[in-house]
């Protein structure tokens, strides 16, 4: 299946419109009226990816705030810091971008810890994930990678995905270690390792520079999911469950403006791009050239949708990484 970043269709504009409609009707609010109480105070974690654009938007063009929210960003180093930011009750959310298995940890560490209400889907159209090399290397395809070293990013999810794909890729006997993105166009230029599974914006900025290329993009679709065109739910944004029942109309209020964020992005991409400076490294000429994201919110999901997020899931239930099995549809937000 395709995913659709853009919503021609009108079906498409509904389901984002639905998806606002229970918080829209404090925008047409007069302001006075929203005045009279103190704004809703929502803490969401994120950490600097491009994934996280609507979010970032959302906040920079007062959407949350025009909606009767005080959100305050907080950058965390990882997805998992974010999740165990969850955990620890310091955050009530996570921006898009934030790892959906980091996440599902924290669900088997304290189960009923959140609800997702918009991923975004990467594959070989909408890119995310890549395998990169020195722009010199030798290496034409991911089964070259055999008896080579090959760096991911940090923490679990990163690791998995990177080992589980080499073996399928047939490259036996390649070593994974964990380096953080930020540092794996420099790691292949000094020669400390021979490829790197990473995330965009890293294959733009190396290509920019001349320094590195792309051996294969939309990866985890290919070889995880079984189709390059499959969508890869490997980002999510949340709330956590305490928060929606404690706030209800406050949660469908943050859903609504974030939805508005998630529009701003399918409909003015370019406009939307310049939000990512501030909350990421991406700034100056890679601004206009950092692949954007496609995004899917809880009410769009369709069943083959959830079929490939649970593949991706059970990916790491086979592995041992999740103690059980986490069933994703009992994860989605419910308006």
């Amino acid at each position: 299946m395709s995913i659709q970043q853009h919503s021609p269709a009108a079906r498409r504009r509904r389901q984002l419109l639905q998806a606002g409609a229970a918080g829209m009707a404090v925008l047409a609010a007069p302001a006075i009226v929203r005045a009279q109480g103190a704004a809703a105070k929502l803490r969401i974690g994120f950490w600097p990816v491009a994934a996280g654009l609507p979010f970032f938007a959302a906040v920079d063009k007062g959407y949350f705030k025009e909606a009767g929210l005080d959100v305050e960003p907080l950058k965390f180093a990882g997805a998992q810091q974010v999740m165990e930011g969850m955990l620890a009750g310091r955050c009530d959310g996570s921006a898009n971008g934030t790892g959906s298995a980091n996440l599902a940890i924290g669900e088997i560490a304290q189960p009923g810890l959140f609800k997702i209400f918009c991923t975004n889907p990467s594959n070989a159209k909408y890119v995310l994930d890549e395998f990169i090399v020195a722009k010199d290397s030798p290496v034409k395809s991911v089964a070259e990678l055999a008896g080579k070293k090959v760096a991911s990013g940090p923490g679990i999810q990163n690791v998995t995905l990177c080992k589980t794909m080499l073996e399928r890729a047939g490259a036996k006997g390649a070593t994974v270690s964990e380096l953080p993105i930020g540092q794996h166009v420099a790691a292949l230029v000094a020669g400390q390792v021979d490829a790197c599974y990473t995330l965009e914006p890293t294959g733009t900025v190396g290509r920019m520079n001349g320094t590195t290329r792309v051996v294969e993009a939309g990866v985890v679709a290919k070889y995880i999911l079984g189709d390059p065109m499959a969508p890869w739910h490997g980002g999510a944004a949340s709330l956590t469950s305490d928060f929606i029942r404690k706030n209800p109309e406050v949660a469908k209020k943050y859903i609504a403006a974030y939805a508005r964020g998630v529009e701003l992005v399918r409909s003015k991409p370019d406009e939307a791009r310049q939000f990512m400076k501030g909350y990421t490294a991406i700034e100056g000429k890679l601004t206009a050239e950092v692949p954007l994201a496609s995004y899917m919110l809880y009410n769009e999901f369709k069943p083959s949708d959830v079929a490939y997020f649970q593949k991706f899931y059970d990916l790491f239930t086979e592995k041992g990484i999740f103690e059980k099995k986490v069933a994703v549809d009992t994860l989605l937000y419910k308006a």
